[in-house]
């Protein structure tokens, strides 16, 4: 059985309880040694062999997988924050149905998610933004035209950029090119929940200077939007005079 794992942001005590338990008990644990928190081995039971993919290409960690399946060992391939979100996943799972191998997917919190808590911000505010954006610049791995970072600023809606921290100058043009105006609230979030979190807060015409004088070029979420503002409606479900399946809402 071949268990794929979200490790989570970075803090260890972020993994699921489910993904817990599927460290205790793996025999075999590849792990995304670039990205993953390396104490979160610390879950490994004694024997467990332990590879780190950064230094491995597809094939070879299909191997292992293999070796270990014949052998009817428990593998758990851990992957950074959800494997749903640039976790190249897809790939290996079709790789193992085309061998009849099961597997199971273990969800993890992503970085978008501790992004938002460290901010203490609210992605969806009513009256400024319903939709987030999750995206990248276009890099080694091309962007579709359609989804060009240009063409999704025309929505104006929150937008979180992965992969893209060594791109800021970029990006600034293109997000402000697209529609979002230069006084837009942009943050910057440096390996959130790690003990080496950076937050970095500015607007867009900023965004390249404040990522330059920070340090940062990696291993960062850019994020854009109203939602960073100090503006927006109330919300409906909690408003006294609107009436849900569960409360009657007081007209007066």
């Amino acid at each position: 059985m071949v268990y794929f794992v979200g490790a989570g942001s970075g803090a260890v005590d972020l993994i699921t309880l489910r993904g817990m338990k599927c460290l205790k008990e793996a025999d075999v644990i590849i792990y995304a040694g670039s990205l993953v928190n390396v104490e979160l081995l610390g879950y490994a039971k004694r024997g467990c062999k332990v590879y780190d993919s950064a230094y491995m290409a597809l094939e070879e960690v299909l191997d292992v997988v293999y070796e270990a399946c014949s052998e009817n060992k428990t593998v758990v391939r851990l992957h950074s924050g959800d494997p749903c979100l640039y976790g190249a996943v897809r790939e290996q799972m079709d790789a193992l149905d085309l061998e009849g191998i099961p597997y199971e997917n273990v969800p993890g919190v992503s970085s978008f998610c501790s992004a938002a808590s460290v901010l203490h911000a609210e992605y969806t505010l009513p009256g400024v933004s319903q939709s987030v954006l999750i995206t990248r610049m276009s890099g080694r791995t091309p962007v579709p035209e359609c989804e060009s970072i240009r063409s999704l600023a025309s929505h104006r809606a929150t937008m979180v950029v992965f992969l893209s921290a060594g791109m800021t100058d970029v990006l600034q043009e293109e997000l402000i090119a697209g529609g979002y105006p230069g006084d837009t609230p942009a943050a910057i979030v440096y390996k959130a929940t790690w003990p080496d979190e950076k937050v970095v807060r500015c607007d867009l015409s900023t965004l390249h200077r404040s990522a330059q004088e920070n340090g940062i070029e990696s291993t960062a979420l850019i994020l854009v939007g109203g939602f960073l503002d100090d503006k927006y409606d109330r919300s409906k479900l909690y408003d006294p005079k609107f009436t849900t399946g569960f409360r009657k809402g007081n007209e007066e």
